[in-house]
C-alpha cells in the first residue's frame, strides 16, 4: 500500500468520479485526499429533543422515527413531508428535490440521526432536505462530534459528490491506509515544538474528537507544511552558494570610481552605501550572486543598479536590465545614458519596436564586446541575443515576468550571471520568507533627502468640480497633473468613467490653447505612445490622461499631482506604485482618490490606508491581509504558495518558528545524512520529486 496510489483505490471511488475530481479539485492520488483539509466544521456535539427546540434557525442534531411519509402540492409542483418524531414531540422533514430516490429510501418507524438547519412557521418545526443515517449506521463509522466541511464545487454536487459522500471518501482512506503513514519530522522537533505525530494529526484534521485537538492537529500540519517550504528554499540558496560558481568582480577601479566622485547626481543615503556594500561582498565572493532588491518608489535603486553595473564593467564583463514594459525600459535607458554621458560607455536600447537594421547593429555589439550595457524588454530573452560576457542581469520589477522568462537569462553565459532582482512593490517580511527564501534580500528604506511626502486625499465623484479648481491652481504654479483612468473603453457592466469620456470631459474644463493635454493608454502604437510621454515630459503638455500604463517608469520631477479616477478599482499596490509618480522634485505633491459612494468594505479599507501611510511596507501587509499571498506579487504563477493547510499571514508565528528550525537543522546537517534526520530527507527527497518549482530561479 502507497500514499501515491491513485483514488480508485479507495473503497467506492470509481474511475470516472476520480476524473471528475481530478478536474475540480486536483485530487489525484491518495495522499493529495489526505492533504485535502476542510474548510470549516460542523460542531454536533448536542443532540436535542423536539421539545427543546428554539425558533433560532440553528443547525441541530436529533434522534427520532419516520412514522409517516406524504407527498403535498404547492404553487409549482409538490414536496415530500415527512412525520419525525422522539419521545418528546413531532416535527416535519421536507424535501422539494430528488423526491422519488428519497421516498424509496425512507425506512419507517426505524431510528434516524437527523441533522439540518431549522425552519420555524406557524408555532411548527421543520427541517428541509436534512441529513438522515440510521443510528445502526451512524454507530459503525469513525466517530466523530465535530463534523468537517469540504471546499466544493457546483459541477461535484451536481454530479452526486455531496459533502457527505467526501467525508465518507476520507473515512475510507484513513481506515485503509492508516498504517501506511509515515513521520516526516525528526524526533528532537516533535519534542520541542510538543507537536502531534503525523497520524494522529492527520486523523484530528479531517476528523476532530474535540475542538482542542483540531487546533493541535492543524499546528502540527502548518508548522511541517512551512518547514519542508523553508527547507527546500534554503537548501537551494546554499546550493546556490556552495556548488554554483559566479564571476569574480575583483576590481572596484576606474569607471565606478570616476562615476562614484564625479558624475554621482546626489549624495547616497545611508540605505544605498548599505546595500552597495551587500552587494559588493557578494560579487567578489566567487559565489554566484541571487540577490532581491526592495526599496519604495522613488528610494534610488536605479543609481543602485548602475553602480552594480559599472562593477561589472570594471571587471570586464557586460551588464543588462530587463524591465517589463517598454515604457520602463525606454525610462531606465534615458535615464542611465544621462548620467553616463561624459563616460566612454556604450549604452543600448532593445525593446519590440526596435527595427531590424537597429537590431543587427545591438547583436553585432553584444557579441563582439563593445556593447557594455543593455537595456530592454522580453526582447532581451530571444535566443539571436547572445552577450559576449554576461556578468550581471537585473531584473526590474521583477514579478512581472514568468518563472521560465527570469530561467532564461541563465542560459546566456556559460556560467550564469549574477542576478540583482529589483522591485518597488515591498514584500510583506512573512511572503519574502516564503516566496524569496532563497534569495538574499536588501532594502533600501529611506528615500533620498529633500523628498517631501506625497499628501493623500480621499474625494467622492460630486467633488469633482472642487479637483478641477485645484487642478488649475497647481498649473499656474507651472505644476503638471496626472489622471489615471482604470479602463480604456466603456464597459456596460461598469458604471465608472473610462478614458475616452474622462479625457473628452477634462478637455472640455481645460480649453486649448491655454491648456494642453497628453493621452496615453496601452493600445496605443509605442511610437504615439512615446511621442505624448515626451511632450509631457518636456512640459510641453501640462495634463497627462493615461490608463495605468503609467504606473511604473515614468519620472517627470515637475509633476505634483495624481488624480485616480473610480480609485476604488485599484489594488493597493497599483495605487501606491501610480502615487510614487509624482513627489519625485522638491515641491510638495499631491495625491487624489476620487471614488464613488458605493464602497465595498474592501474598497475603503484600500483607501483609508492610502490616506493613513505612505509606508510601502505599511500598505503591503495590509494588501496581504486583503488579498491573500496568492495574489500578491503575482506569486501564483509560480505556485509557490499553493499552501494546503497553512496561511503566510496568520501563522506568521509559525512560519518563523519553521524557517528558524529549517535553518538549525542543515547548519548541523545540510545534507540531512544523519541518523536523527531520516524522516526529514524522506519527506523531502519524495517533496522535491512532485515540487517543480523548487529547480527554478525566483
Amino acid at each position: 500500500m502507497n500514499l501515491n496510489y491513485p483514488i480508485t483505490y479507495i473503497k467506492g471511488i470509481s474511475v470516472q468520479r476520480a476524473s471528475l475530481m481530478y478536474t475540480e479539485l486536483g485530487i489525484k492520488t491518495c495522499n493529495d485526499l489526505l492533504n485535502f483539509f476542510p474548510n470549516r466544521y460542523i460542531d454536533k456535539t448536542t443532540f436535542y429533543a423536539i421539545k427543546d427546540l428554539q425558533p433560532n434557525s440553528s443547525e441541530v442534531q436529533i434522534v427520532g422515527k419516520i412514522t409517516r411519509v406524504k407527498s403535498v402540492a404547492q404553487k409549482r409542483g409538490s414536496r415530500l413531508v415527512a412525520t419525525f418524531q422522539d419521545a418528546t414531540g413531532s416535527m416535519e422533514l421536507v424535501w422539494f428535490k430528488g423526491q422519488k430516490w428519497i421516498k424509496d429510501a425512507l425506512k419507517i418507524n426505524e431510528p434516524y440521526v437527523v441533522y439540518g438547519k431549522l425552519n420555524h412557521y406557524n408555532g411548527n418545526f421543520s427541517i428541509p432536505h436534512p441529513e438522515l443515517e440510521l443510528v445502526v449506521e451512524y454507530k459503525k463509522k469513525l466517530q466523530t462530534k465535530m463534523q468537517p466541511v469540504y471546499p466544493s464545487t457546483e459541477r461535484l454536487v451536481n454530479s452526486g459528490v455531496s459533502n457527505k459522500l467526501m467525508r465518507t471518501y476520507v473515512q475510507h482512506l484513513l481506515q485503509q491506509f492508516f498504517e501506511v503513514i509515515t513521520e516526516t519530522l525528526s524526533q528532537e522537533i516533535i519534542d520541542n515544538f510538543k507537536l502531534m505525530s503525523k497520524r494522529d494529526a492527520l486523523l484530528n484534521a479531517h476528523f476532530p474528537k474535540s475542538q482542542e485537538n483540531l487546533a493541535k492537529a492543524q499546528n502540527r500540519l502548518k508548522f511541517e507544511e512551512l518547514f519542508f517550504i523553508q527547507l527546500q528554499l534554503l537548501r537551494k540558496k546554499l546550493i546556490n552558494k556552495t556548488k554554483i560558481k559566479g564571476f569574480v568582480f575583483e576590481n572596484v577601479s576606474d569607471y565606478f570610481n570616476t562615476f562614484y566622485k564625479d558624475h554621482l547626481p546626489f549624495n547616497l543615503t545611508n540605505a544605498q552605501k548599505r546595500v552597495l556594500k551587500e552587494i559588493r561582498k557578494d560579487v567578489a565572493s566567487g559565489a554566484h550572486m541571487n540577490r532581491l532588491l526592495q526599496g519604495d518608489v522613488g528610494s534610488g535603486k536605479t543609481i543602485a543598479a548602475l553602480l552594480t553595473m559599472l562593477m561589472a564593467i570594471d571587471n570586464g564583463y557586460q551588464a543588462t536590465i530587463m524591465a517589463p514594459t517598454e515604457i520602463l525600459a525606454t525610462q531606465h535607458y534615458h535615464a542611465i545614458s544621462e548620467m553616463l554621458k561624459d563616460m566612454d560607455i556604450n549604452v543600448d536600447l532593445l525593446t519590440g519596436s526596435v527595427r531590424v537594421k537597429k537590431r543587427r547593429e545591438i547583436h553585432a555589439n553584444l557579441e563582439d564586446g563593445t556593447l557594455h550595457i543593455l537595456i530592454g524588454t522580453h526582447a532581451l530573452l530571444e535566443d539571436k541575443v547572445k552577450f559576449k560576457n554576461l556578468g550581471i542581469a537585473i531584473i526590474d520589477e521583477q514579478h512581472r515576468f514568468g518563472v521560465a522568462q527570469r530561467a532564461k537569462l541563465w542560459t546566456k553565459n556559460i556560467l550564469p550571471p549574477h542576478i540583482l532582482v529589483m522591485t518597488a512593490t515591498p514584500i510583506p517580511r512573512t511572503l519574502a520568507m516564503s516566496v524569496y527564501g532563497d534569495l538574499d534580500i536588501s532594502v533600501i528604506d529611506e528615500l533620498p533627502p529633500g523628498r517631501k511626502e506625497v499628501k493623500t486625499v480621499h474625494r467622492y465623484d460630486s467633488n469633482r468640480l472642487a479637483v478641477f479648481k485645484f487642478m488649475r491652481d497647481e498649473i499656474e504654479k507651472g505644476r503638471q497633473v496626472y489622471v489615471v483612468y482604470p479602463l480604456i473603453q466603456e464597459s456596460e457592466a461598469m458604471d465608472y468613467k473610462d478614458l475616452m469620456d474622462g479625457y473628452e470631459s477634462i478637455s472640455r474644463d481645460f480649453p486649448t490653447p491655454k491648456y494642453q493635454i497628453s493621452i496615453v493608454h496601452g493600445k496605443m502604437k509605442p511610437a504615439d505612445k512615446e511621442h505624448e510621454m515626451q511632450r509631457f515630459v518636456k512640459g510641453e503638455t501640462q495634463i497627462m490622461v493615461a490608463t495605468t500604463v503609467i504606473e511604473v517608469g515614468v519620472n517627470v520631477p515637475n509633476a505634483s499631482v495624481m488624480i485616480i479616477e473610480s480609485s476604488e478599482r485599484f489594488g493597493l499596490s497599483q495605487l501606491h506604485q501610480l502615487r510614487g509618480r509624482v513627489g519625485r522634485g522638491g515641491d510638495q505633491s499631491y495625491c487624489i482618490l476620487l471614488s464613488s459612494y458605493k464602497l465595498s468594505e474592501e474598497g475603503k479599507t484600500r483607501l483609508k490606508t492610502m490616506v493613513d501611510t505612505t509606508d510601502g511596507f505599511k500598505i503591503a501587509e495590509v494588501d496581504l491581509k486583503l488579498r491573500g499571498p496568492g495574489n500578491l506579487m503575482g506569486t501564483q504563477q509560480s505556485g509557490v504558495l499553493n499552501l494546503k493547510i497553512a496561511d503566510v499571514v496568520k501563522d506568521s508565528k509559525i512560519l518563523v518558528a519553521a524557517r528558524n528550525t529549517a535553518i538549525s537543522v542543515l547548519q548541523e546537517d545540510s545534507n540531512l545524512s544523519q541518523p536523527a534526520n531520516i524522516n526529514i530527507k524522506k519527506a523531502y527527497v519524495e517533496l522535491s520529486k512532485n515540487s517543480k518549482i523548487w529547480s527554478e530561479i525566483s
